[in-house]
């Protein structure tokens, strides 16, 4: 489901509001990709022989790396008309509560937790969890801040 608004002035209209996304695949080919662009190869991410029979009994995905599909994760989620734009105005935190293992989806859910006017537009808080399906718990909790631009 999508939270849907005209223009970024009513956003404060859908504080309180929710919306989940589609479930994506981790696969270890982003894996290491992701390695590769961060140059950390840790054997728990890029080792499957060795993280087999370590503590999650297969490679998992950086935490960072789960933190940078929050923009696919969460696209389409939100809806903003009569925008010229919108930037990532940053993260109040960051929880990494359970490891992304290789093969596994994850989606996200955000919640609009604040939308304040701004002399450039409206920054608009939320908490996103990104679940991993099966899971009891949620490998991230963040609350991310965005600025809309009017058009």
């Amino acid at each position: 489901m999508t939270i849907t608004v005209d223009s970024p002035a009513d956003l404060p209209s859908v504080v309180g509001r929710t919306a989940t996304g589609a479930w994506r695949t981790v696969d270890q080919r982003r894996i290491d990709l992701f390695a590769d662009a961060t140059d950390d190869h840790q054997w728990i991410h890029v080792d499957p022989v060795r993280a087999a029979a370590g503590p999650f009994g297969a490679t998992v995905a950086h935490g960072y790396l789960t933190l940078a599909l929050l923009p696919a994760l969460t696209e389409g989620l939100l809806d903003v008309g009569a925008s010229s734009m919108v930037v990532n105005y940053g993260l109040d935190s960051v929880r990494f509560l359970q490891p992304v293992t290789a093969g596994a989806r994850v989606r996200a859910t955000t919640t609009i937790t604040s939308a304040e006017p701004t002399s450039r537009g409206v920054r608009v808080g939320s908490e996103v969890v990104v679940e991993i399906e099966g899971a009891e718990r949620p490998a991230l909790v963040a609350s991310a801040i965005a600025l809309f631009f009017p058009a």
